[in-house]
């Protein structure tokens, strides 16, 4: 680690003892991540990956903002510790958090766990996601944290644009869906914290039960539709694991997790929202969203950017998820 760095940690980082080592995290196919190992302790670091970057991509200083703002909520996030804006330091703006020690699972199958657990761990997320979906942004001082009108349009406009400016190959079905989703936008829901990423393995669990105790990677965070961001998640349901961390080709019943229409019902319960009207534009919306984000990972693998070394392989699902997305908006029928 250079010098220049462990200075600004000892002035910024309050109790830090250096020197320290930092090791990247295996994960992270946007902002690179690692682990930084003190004398002190042990913290997270994460920047901006270095070359040229898509405009608004890659919110580091947004990212360490809404962390701050939720430390004293309900909605379990690492403590933000310090935030530099200045690239000189290590070439990129970056930010350090506590490090949380606890369970990632990377297989949405938890392939080690029995049925009742399986069906703790999906409880667990779902609680988290809507307990974040309950807090009034304003409430906890992120009122300009974004836009509270229009927020679909403003997103479908934002993808299309990423997509555009990172795209490899052509994609029919993602044409197909630029020209149906701005024609199909359902009524505004209450603004909310938008997550943006909502996924297993933005999660850290507790090392023995089945809780939440970190929510991880706010690059995308804003605020906007709740539904948008919760139907990201359950994108799960409708694909299968080879294709992007999904079970729908698995017996749910025998593993302990809940069907789909089960986990919405619960999630609306939890947070008084009204998903069944509109559902699915809100699944094609995701599909779309998450491939345009993926042509960006394909992109930047293939400029020798890329922040994982899977990028590639990740990058080149982006097809087939919005073949799904289309597939799911023409069987859409007016509410």
């Amino acid at each position: 680690m250079s010098e220049r760095l462990d200075t600004w940690l000892q002035a910024n980082v309050a109790g830090y003892e250096g020197p320290a080592r930092l090791d990247k995290f295996g994960f992270g196919q946007s902002n690179p991540t690692f682990r930084l190992s003190a004398k002190s302790g042990e913290y997270v670091l994460r920047r901006k990956p270095f070359g040229a970057l898509l405009p608004k991509a890659h919110a580091i200083d947004r990212e360490y903002r809404i962390i701050r703002a939720l430390q004293d909520t309900d909605v379990p996030v690492p403590q933000a510790l310090a935030y530099c804006a200045d690239a000189d330091v290590i070439g990129a703006e970056f930010y350090v958090m506590a490090f949380v020690a606890g369970r990632i699972f990377y297989d949405h199958r938890l392939p080690s766990m029995t049925k009742e657990e399986r069906a703790g761990i999906f409880d667990a997320m779902n609680r988290t996601v809507a307990g974040l979906h309950t807090i009034d942004p304003a409430a906890i001082g992120l009122e300009g944290y974004g836009r509270s009108d229009g927020f679909l349009s403003r997103q479908i406009a934002l993808w299309t644009r990423q997509y555009r400016a990172s795209e490899v190959e052509r994609s029919d079905a993602m044409e197909r869906l630029i020209a149906w989703l701005p024609d199909h936008i359902p009524p505004e829901q209450p603004t909310r914290i938008f997550h943006g990423d909502f996924r297993l393995d933005n999660m850290i669990f507790h090392p023995t039960e089945p809780r939440v105790i970190a929510l991880l990677d706010w690059e995308l965070s804003t605020l906007g539709d709740p539904l948008a961001d919760f139907a990201y998640h359950a994108m799960s349901w409708r694909v299968g694991a080879d294709v992007f961390r999904g079970f729908a080709d698995l017996d749910r019943a025998a593993l302990g997790i809940p069907e789909e229409a089960d986990y919405v019902r619960t999630y609306c319960e939890r947070t008084g929202l009204d998903a069944a009207p509109h559902w699915n534009f809100y699944l094609a919306f995701s599909l779309f969203r998450v491939a345009a984000i993926l042509q960006g990972v394909w992109k930047r693998a293939l400029d020798g950017q890329g922040s994982s070394d899977d990028g590639l392989v990740v990058g080149a699902r982006a097809k087939p998820l919005a073949e799904l997305g289309w597939q799911i908006a023409s069987a859409s029928r007016p509410s």
